[in-house]
């Protein structure tokens, strides 16, 4: 099989869907690989590096969608990109597709095979070929939250830690999963105050084993989320229902009340986030303000630490495109459950069920489009 990968075309983005290293192990199993020129300079990796990795150079884009079996991407395809797509085409990226009609859509008519990296399932019913960008964007949203606080950005001035006789800042995380772990442990770090809510009493439990007295939970209910919300300095929002749109959890009306100065940071967005006043941004221009709130919504913030986060994301793509390039597609994603729960689009179908409900396509079941 030829897979190839183009350079990431969204605003300020830097990963890139396969390393050296991962070129290497595709070579090595009999395949090919096309790599855009300068796809891999945002990690530091030149074309003489994927070129001593086994890897062939095209000069454009359009080369390597003509040229490969599967494509290999970090970051939703961009509009061009998803009209270069052609049937029976892999498409083997990060989508989101349930806040994005548009490319859904253009997915759909693509006839291509489109697996979601975010709905990708292991055996103990958890998301690893999203964790580690969770992981990332967890603890990147206290950095940017705690920079957000600067006066200078619109913020209230708070310094998170505090100092000795001033009270550190009051972070509140919304949802204790990858994401919220890890918000906490940098927030706890960092000396702040922090807040996690949840309503899973076993996630809970576990937050309090890892960091003790340093970190208070809640159940999660309306209440405890506007008491918690009108208290803090740094809201963090980390709720994900996996392939579906993520639930509003603070509306216009409590963010019209929360604190002059404070800052929320949507880590949902991708799937178009808990907070109601949200709005996808770039690194370009990552903020903006509604009712004297920053809101930190960026799309990509894993993208801002293309390095970490590109050889994070490769170590568990990589097992899987090996089975995709080794089998073949279908009979890939027949043998592992897993990889057929990140089957989103087939061939002109919806094939995931949450992503059909939200935007109102019939639902194929994946099995039954795979046979078809």
């Amino acid at each position: 099989m030829l897979l190839g990968v183009p350079k990431e075309i969204k605003v300020h983005e830097y990963r890139v869907g396969m390393t050296p290293a991962s070129v290497r192990e595709v070579v090595n199993h009999g395949h090919e690989v096309v790599m855009e020129t300068a796809a891999g300079l945002g990690i530091g990796a030149s074309d003489d590096d994927y070129r001593s990795a086994g890897a062939t150079i095209a000069d454009m884009a359009e080369d390597v969608f003509a040229r490969a079996d599967m494509i290999v991407k970090v970051k939703e395809p961009q509009a061009g990109e998803r009209a270069m797509l052609r049937p029976g085409q892999i498409l083997y990226t990060y989508l989101h597709l349930a806040p994005d009609p548009e490319q859904t859509r253009d997915l759909v008519e693509s006839g291509a095979t489109c697996i979601a990296y975010e709905t990708v399932t292991d055996a103990h019913g958890g998301l690893p070929l999203l964790a580690p960008m969770s992981q990332v964007a967890g603890r990147m949203s206290i950095q940017a939250g705690a920079h957000c606080l600067e006066k200078a950005q619109g913020g209230s001035g708070t310094l998170l830690a505090g100092v000795p006789g001033v009270a550190p800042a009051k972070v509140v995380i919304i949802g204790g999963g990858v994401v919220g772990e890890n918000a906490a442990y940098m927030a706890i770090g960092m000396g702040a105050d922090v807040t996690v809510l949840d309503r899973n009493v076993d996630t809970m439990r576990a937050l309090v084993v890892r960091f003790g007295s340093r970190v208070k939970t809640l159940y999660s209910t309306a209440l405890a989320i506007e008491q918690e919300v009108l208290q803090a300095d740094l809201v963090i929002g980390g709720v994900l229902l996996p392939g579906a749109a993520a639930p509003k959890l603070v509306s216009k009306e409590l963010v019209s009340r929360m604190k002059p100065g404070s800052v929320l940071a949507d880590v949902a967005i991708d799937q178009g986030g808990c907070f109601e006043t949200s709005k996808a941004t770039t690194h370009a221009d990552p903020t903006f303000i509604v009712d004297g709130v920053v809101h930190y919504c960026v799309a990509n913030m894993p993208g801002a630490v293309a390095r970490t986060s590109t050889y994070a994301l490769n170590n568990v793509t990589l097992p899987f495109a090996l089975s995709i390039a080794d089998k073949g597609v279908n009979k890939a994603l027949l043998d592992d459950p897993h990889l057929l729960a990140g089957l989103n689009v087939y061939r002109g179908a919806v094939t995931y069920k949450a992503v059909a409900d939200d935007l109102g396509y019939d639902y194929s079941e994946p099995k039954a489009a795979l046979a078809a």
